[in-house]
Parts: C-alpha cells; structure tokens; sequence
C-alpha cells in the first residue's frame, strides 16, 4: 500500500521517496511497524484475554513446576499475525505473487492454530483438535501452496530446483524436465514434489509448536531463524549478491525480504511480553503460524535443506519426540528421554527454565550463522 502511494503514485513528484524503491528500507520499516503493533498493542490484548479468561491450561503429564502458569493469557500469536500481515501489507509490493502465498501460509496456520486453541479453551484441557485432524488441515494448506507453485513455474516465476549446502553446481529439481515426457514418471515426480512440500511445511510448523513449551524459548528462536531467513531472501533475490554466490536466482523472492523483516519485528515485540516470567503465551496460532511461514519462505528462496540448519533445534525437538515415542512403543515402554519434548528432558535434569532458554538460543544462534556461512562454503 504505501510502496504503491509513496513509490509508484508520488515518487514522480517527490525526488526523496526514492526512498522506498529500495526493499532494504522498506525491510526496516516493516520491521519497525511490527515491533510498533506488538509493543502497543500486548497489553490491551493481555487485558482483553484475562477479562474474557481466555487463560492456558497445563498438560497433566508436564513438568510439576508448570502448574503455576496455569491462567496465563494465551492465543497471544492472534497478535504475531497482526503485526506481521500489516507491516507486509503496508511496505511489500502486492503485485508480486510471493508476498501473496506468504500471506496465504501465515494467514491459514494461524486459522489452523486457532481453530486448535478455541477447542482446548471450550474443553477447559491441554487437549484440542485431534492429532489427525490437525495434520489434514496442515497437509490441505501445503498442498494448496503447492498447486500455486506449479502455476507460478508454470508462468516461469518460479523454479523447482533446489541450492544444496556445500554444492554451487548440483542443484536437484524436485520436477525433473525428461520426467515429464512419460505419464508415469509424470505423476510420481509431482506426488514428489507434493509430499516434499509437505514434509517441510508440516514438519517445522509442529516443530515450532513442540518448541513451544518455556517461556520465550520457540519466540526466541524463530527471531533468530527470521533473522537468517531475512539475509537469504534478500540474496535470492539481489542479482549481484545471487550470482557471486551462484543461487538459484528468482527475482521476485527479493519482496519476500519485507515479509521476514516483518516476522523478525513482530517476534522481537511480543518477545517483550513473552520472555520469563511470561504475560502472555503465543498458543498455536502463533507457533504454526510462524512455523509455517518460515518453511513457506525457505520453499520460496529455494533453501529448503538450509531450513533444517536453520531451524535446527526445531528439528532437535521434534526428533526427541518421534525417538521417544519409537522408543516406548517399540522397547516396551523404555524411554530415551526423561520427558519429551528435549526442552522437558533438561528441565526433569534439574536446569533452571531460564538457563534452559539461553542455552537454547544460543544453539540456534550458533546454527543459524553455520547455516549462512554454508552460502560461502561452496
């Protein structure tokens, strides 16, 4: 919106709006906005929670020492996805299609995580939509994601082949060309490509909301994992920046710089109000949310392997459950861990939830830089 007033419409009239030609300026004021709307607006929405007792309940078989956050406001992510859909609005160019399925990924996780929420506060439990339901609704939303891709590659807007850490010159496609020529090659290369989409949107969207278990731990790592996916969407998109570190370049990926700028601001402000001892908890509108559009940036950028680096300890979380859970059903209820998710595990150990958290973000930190500097060491 104001790309199109203050670039397009009034630009001609005004030398300096130049300014907001520029996606790194538009990227600050994204991101300014939406730490702006997270910091004004937490508290009305924590007095708006607490009047209406939308409050979160503790899971029966957690960590004693949780019960005493047993009421705190909740479904705070409603306030994530405000302040990154605004600034994104207001800053991106919206003629650019990849702002749009951004959007829509935001915008369906959340309903997804809300839909969730709603149903543990009308039950009065930890317990929400069934685990099958849950997944079918986030397996619809990326295949309808990636039913757009086709279309964009089908217009030449976008390019299923993948940069690959370490390798300039091997990037796979997950749609091979000769495939295509043969109607069975043909289907088994797109039930690929769909349940490829789906193994990294569904993945690091539950595995944020695994994180999601102390106070600022799974806020505090996706700040850091917007951060870096900030840095690779701006370099996709940038010609000199793409072809000095020989990316698969898509022009377009650039505007999604503004969108993730937006995502860093909205995770920083409500970190604010989410840090230890927590006002206000994010709930699962907030962690899907988050979870699927940082997968949804990294399809777009073409850096989905550099995602499991990225968000690292995401994957670290969800590992612990399936190897917990394996472990039970397979060993006749021996466990690995001594709770799960691994957050837990430190916290039945006797670690302090703040030393924790720390130490946690500090391993995504360390991660998340490997993860960049793997764009050089090729």
């Amino acid at each position: 919106m104001f790309y199109w007033l203050l670039y397009e419409q009034l630009h001609p009239h005004v030398i300096r709006f130049e300014l907001f030609r520029y996606i790194t300026s538009r990227t600050a004021f994204a991101s300014m906005t939406a730490l702006f709307l997270c910091l004004v607006l937490g508290p009305w929405l924590i007095g708006k929670l607490r009047q209406f007792q939308i409050g979160q309940h503790i899971r029966e078989d957690g960590p004693t020492s949780h019960q005493k956050k047993a009421g705190t406001p909740t479904m705070g992510g409603v306030l994530i996805v405000i302040s990154i859909v605004v600034p994104t609005l207001l800053w991106a160019n919206l003629a650019n299609p990849y702002i749009w399925i951004a959007l829509f990924g935001i915008l369906s996780f959340g309903a997804i995580g809300f839909w969730d929420d709603y149903a543990k506060i009308r039950r009065k439990q930890n317990l929400g939509l069934t685990a099958w339901r849950k997944f079918g609704a986030q397996c619809i939303v990326a295949l309808v994601i990636g039913g757009l891709l086709l279309v964009l590659r089908a217009h030449g807007s976008y390019s299923t082949a993948m940069n690959v850490p370490f390798f300039k010159a091997f990037k796979p496609g997950l749609v091979i060309e000769p495939l295509l020529h043969n109607p069975f090659t043909y289907l088994f290369a797109f039930v690929f490509f769909f349940l490829f989409l789906m193994v990294v949107i569904v993945g690091t969207s539950n595995g944020v909301n695994l994180a999601d278990g102390l106070d600022g731990l799974a806020i505090g790592l996706v700040l850091i994992a917007s951060a870096a996916m900030t840095a690779l969407t701006y370099t996709t998109g940038h010609a000199e920046f793409a072809k000095y570190l020989d990316l698969v370049r898509l022009p377009p990926a650039g505007e999604l710089t503004i969108f993730c700028g937006a995502m860093t601001g909205a995770c920083l402000g409500f970190l604010w109000y989410n840090c230890h001892p927590a006002e206000i908890f994010m709930g699962d509108v907030g962690s899907l949310s988050l979870g699927g559009s940082l997968a949804v940036a990294a399809i777009l950028v073409k850096q989905e392997i550099l995602l499991v680096f990225i968000g690292g300890v995401f994957v670290l979380e969800t590992l612990s459950v399936i190897l917990q859970v394996g472990s039970f059903k397979l060993r006749g209820g021996k466990r690995i861990f001594k709770m799960a998710p691994l957050h837990h595990h430190f916290e039945a150990l006797g670690w302090s939830e703040s030393k924790i958290i720390v130490r946690f973000w500090i391993t995504g930190l360390v991660m998340a830089l490997f993860a960049l500097t793997t764009l050089k060491l090729r």
